[in-house]
């Protein structure tokens, strides 16, 4: 009987799950059609910075905001604002 190594099989299905999680490389395909105007951003938790900054990125249309994460999660943001504090 062979015994497979399961630590391949481990680390490839971590790795699509981070993959999955990235805002940079999946938020384009969540976001609504583009309004005529300008578009407010809020956001708080962890992630909420990350997800600002991916927001940023894709979206070609006057965008102002704030985003209100964790300490140590922050993230550059040029047009959205990211404070950083506790509970």
């Amino acid at each position: 009987m062979t015994v497979l190594d399961p630590k391949p099989f481990l680390i490839s299905i971590f790795n699509a799950a981070v993959a999955a999680a990235d805002p940079q490389r999946t938020i384009r395909d969540h976001l609504p059609a583009m309004p005529k105007g300008r578009t407010i951003v809020i956001g708080a938790g962890k992630g909420s910075a990350q997800m600002a900054a991916a927001f940023e990125k894709v979206w070609d249309r006057p965008i102002e905001g704030l985003v209100v994460t964790r300490y140590g999660y922050g993230a550059t943001c040029q047009r959205i604002e990211i404070i950083e504090a506790a509970h």
